[in-house]
């Protein structure tokens, strides 16, 4: 375990607070069992990193350990971190464990046994905990962490600390939002950039082969991650990456089973089984119509590349102009909204506003009959009249 240690305080040590993701102020850092989801790349690491290098704690007090590390493979952790709780520890960060098979299990059992011990841990956004052995749906208090939303982009690449902005500002007559910016920020300078490689923070280490190492990461979550999901035959790896790779060439999608059954190999009654992991894995957004159930047997209205850099790393031509919108737009709201289908424009927000996204010559005659109902247009710089500029709605988280 001293190794462990060790390869920790060198971790902590190493991180930089200079930026620090959304869901940082969002935790409550209090509670003594504490969740964090999200798709690889996302930046979870860095995050509880950051946190413990914040509280300054003695070395003794606290640790990060990731649970893919080969010493799991050979030892407890429900040992492990007896041993740590007893020589003093008292926070203990646990990453990945989606790798360790009872991790579930062994967790409530550290949480029933050390009342004084706070466990934060991480894992895939596949985790299911209200299906884990151990019961900590009760117990844990769960987040997830999205890629950086375009606002965030420009505070890490950057140095342009901008507040956010909520949707319910957004869309009230009296909100300027020109006296919410600096007098000289020019909102679409980098944001073409952003769309193409700003989501996963890791694009920073190598620009120019970002996109291959996004497919990369594709191939490893459907590969690896999944191969933890209870329900899932990693055998089916292979025509999952079809089913994506098919799917990516024609986002926004409306889908055709039987078409997609014919294209894949896959049965047509297993599709929308395949759907929802690729769903899970926040590799695919599957967009439903308002007013109906989004469960797993329900066919979506649409199907959207989970985000705009995604869209870019599959796609074998460069994506459409109202591709890369619809994406964009469908993928920030996700955070804090409900987002679905509706029969007269593109989106529908938790179940009140309508918008209909479009370039500089879009009209508001789709929407001119509509109460709650906006237009979205990417070349805006600011609002004019009715019609909404396309990435301020990056800077809702």
């Amino acid at each position: 375990m001293e190794e462990l240690l060790d390869l920790s305080n060198r971790l902590i040590n190493k991180v930089s607070l200079g930026f620090k993701r959304y869901l940082y102020t969002q935790i409550n850092w209090h509670s003594r069992l504490i969740g964090i989801k999200g798709a690889r790349g996302t930046g979870k690491t860095t995050l509880l990193l950051q946190k413990l290098k914040e509280l300054g704690l003695p070395t003794r007090e606290t640790a990060y350990f990731s649970l893919d590390e080969m010493y799991f493979t050979a030892n407890s952790l429900l040992e492990t971190a007896k041993t740590f709780y007893l020589q003093g520890g008292k926070i203990l960060v646990l990453d990945e464990v989606h790798k360790y098979p009872t991790w579930a299990k062994e967790i409530k059992n550290l949480y029933d046994r050390y009342e004084d011990l706070q466990i934060i841990f991480t894992g895939s956004s596949i985790i299911d905990i209200a299906k884990q052995e151990g019961d900590l749906s009760r117990r844990a208090l769960m987040y997830e962490l999205k890629g950086m939303s375009y606002r965030e982009y420009l505070h890490f690449q950057h140095q342009l600390d901008l507040p956010v902005i909520t949707l319910k500002q957004l869309i009230d007559p009296s909100f300027n939002p020109i006296a919410h910016f600096p007098k000289d920020f020019k909102p679409l300078t980098w944001f073409k950039d952003y769309l193409q490689f700003g989501y996963y923070p890791f694009y920073k280490n190598d620009v120019l082969n970002y996109h291959q190492l996004l497919r990369q990461l594709v191939r490893t979550i459907v590969e690896y991650d999944m191969a933890e999901l209870k329900g899932f035959d990693i055998r089916h790896a292979k025509k999952m990456l079809q089913l994506l790779y098919v799917i990516s060439q024609q986002v926004p999608f409306k889908p055709n089973i039987n078409s997609l059954a014919q294209k894949t190999g896959i049965h047509r009654n297993s599709i929308n089984n395949y759907l929802y992991f690729l769903q899970e894995a926040r590799l695919l957004f599957l967009l439903h119509q308002n007013g109906f159930s989004t469960a797993i047997l329900q066919k979506p209205e649409k199907i959207f590349a989970e985000n705009t850099n995604l869209l870019y790393a599959l796609s074998e031509a460069t994506p459409s102009e109202g591709t890369i919108r619809e994406t964009f737009f469908n993928n920030q709201l996700q955070v804090n909204h409900k987002v679905q289908h509706s029969p007269e424009t593109d989106f529908i927000i938790d179940g009140l506003y309508s918008f209909e996204i479009g370039g500089k010559n879009k009209s508001g005659k789709q929407i001119a009959n509509l109460d709650k109902a906006w237009v979205v247009k990417a070349d805006l710089e600011y609002p004019a009249g009715s019609a909404l500029p396309l990435w301020i709605f990056g800077f809702l988280y």
